[in-house]
């Protein structure tokens, strides 16, 4: 259904680096070149405006819609010039909002689908008979193909499946933030085959900065280049590793702009971790043993 490393866009526009039209192409080709075809999107990224950006790069190329799998969010109305009706920022999952979001990611993104649409935060007004019946209008249309949600905790996944079926639940997930291998969630995913993804799959690179008074990130790079040398790897590689390791089937999203940084990360699908190097990364992270 999705590439086991995701691209993540939020930076590639005006958020980030600013991409023009031509680095879009590049960057779409370099990442379906080397297995990433899935491309995590979100309404409000670049202000509204990232979405329009990668749809004119499929508007103008055929065949490259066939090659990918597009994720998006919604439910955040953000203040924006691009959208001057919004006059302060806060949720919106109602059934009308959740349609019309879907309508203008579609036609900004060039496609008459998106591969999964998630609800992009928990929303304290949300309705779960309005999702589902949203998700199910937008499932019978074939606009949308799979379903999920980003951010949401145990109990607030728990209502919105007692609904509708949920595939996916993106949560912040690396070794400098270990709740959900603690808090329940990743178990929730197991027992009911959702697809957990990572975003911030290395602590949005804090992970590297080596300050002196960081002893966390001293012990996980430690460990890290240690074990980057027994697999011929780089220490990124083996951080992207160990999330892949877990049972529950991780899935990075990386909010790179940079291919290079993706090809680490495709090289730790061909890794795989022993279970007491999984730990060794685990006990670097806490500073302690297990109990």
């Amino acid at each position: 259904m999705f590439s086991r490393i995701i691209a993540g866009t939020m930076k590639w526009g005006t958020w980030g680096s600013k991409f023009d039209a031509a680095t879009y192409e590049r960057m779409i080709k370099d990442c379906i070149s080397m297995g990433v075809t899935t491309f995590d999107h979100a309404d409000i990224y670049g202000d509204y405006t990232t979405e329009e950006e990668f749809g004119k790069v499929l508007k103008q190329q055929a065949g490259l819609r066939q090659q990918m799998q597009i994720i998006s969010k919604c439910g955040i109305r953000k203040v924006s010039v691009n959208r001057p009706q919004n006059i302060i920022k806060s949720y919106n999952t109602s059934y009308n909002y959740i349609l019309e979001s879907v309508e203008t990611s579609l036609e900004n993104l060039g496609t008459d689908y998106l591969d999964c649409l998630l609800i992009h935060r928990p929303d304290p007004l949300l309705d779960a008979d309005e999702v589902a019946k949203a998700f199910t209008v937008l499932k019978e249309q074939g606009k949308v193909l799979h379903f999920g949600v980003s951010n949401f905790k145990r109990w607030q996944v728990d209502l919105l499946t007692s609904r509708f079926k949920l595939e996916v639940n993106q949560v912040e997930c690396s070794l400098l933030h270990l709740d959900p291998f603690v808090d329940g969630t990743l178990d929730q995913c197991q027992q009911h085959k959702i697809i957990p993804m990572a975003w911030s799959p290395l602590g949005a690179g804090n992970i590297f900065l080596l300050e002196d008074d960081d002893e966390r990130n001293k012990r996980i790079l430690a460990v890290a280049s240690i074990l980057a040398q027994k697999y011929n790897s780089l220490a990124d590689t083996i951080l992207f590793s160990w999330l892949l390791t877990h049972p529950s089937g991780i899935l990075p999203v990386l909010g790179t702009t940079k291919s290079d940084r993706l090809r680490n990360a495709v090289a730790a699908t061909e890794i795989k971790l022993e279970r007491e190097e999984w730990f060794m990364l685990w006990r670097a992270s806490t500073g302690k043993e297990v109990a």
